[in-house]
């Protein structure tokens, strides 16, 4: 359970679908309903034909690492206690990147990632309303 002095993702009515996936334990991803191109963060119009038409599909969770940064300083005083942790940038296979920290770093050891490392997305019940997502190396 997350402390009281982190900040929290406030959803809006155009990403509720996505929170409420994360708190089914689902990853709910937007498409475009034209074109079927995906996208991560939900958002109005399609980048590739325009249209403001969207749908949701649930998505696999499933990715591999494209890039990562060790955080040794927090960004805000609630994440402090938590230094060192490791944010993770993902190409999922369901075509979109996501960023979302890693469950765990051992020892403080970040030389166990690489790109291309394959990694599945877990859920985080942080309050009864808010599931965050995160990432933890797969096998």
């Amino acid at each position: 359970m997350i402390r009281d002095d982190r900040p929290l993702p406030e959803p809006t009515a155009e990403s509720q679908p996505y929170w409420e996936g994360l708190r089914a334990h689902r990853l709910v991803l937007q498409r475009c309903a034209a074109c079927k191109t995906p996208r991560h963060y939900p958002r109005p119009m399609c980048a590739a034909c325009f249209s403001l038409e969207d749908e949701w599909f649930e998505a696999s969770g499933n990715g591999t690492v494209h890039s990562w940064t060790v955080s040794h300083h927090a960004f805000h005083r609630g994440f402090k206690t938590d230094t060192p942790y490791v944010l993770l940038t993902v190409d999922l296979a369901d075509g979109v990147r996501m960023v979302a920290p890693l469950v765990e770093l051992v020892d403080d050891d970040a030389s166990r990632l690489s790109l291309g490392l394959p990694v599945v997305l877990e859920y985080d019940d942080v309050t009864d309303e808010i599931t965050l997502p995160r990432f933890r190396i797969d096998g």
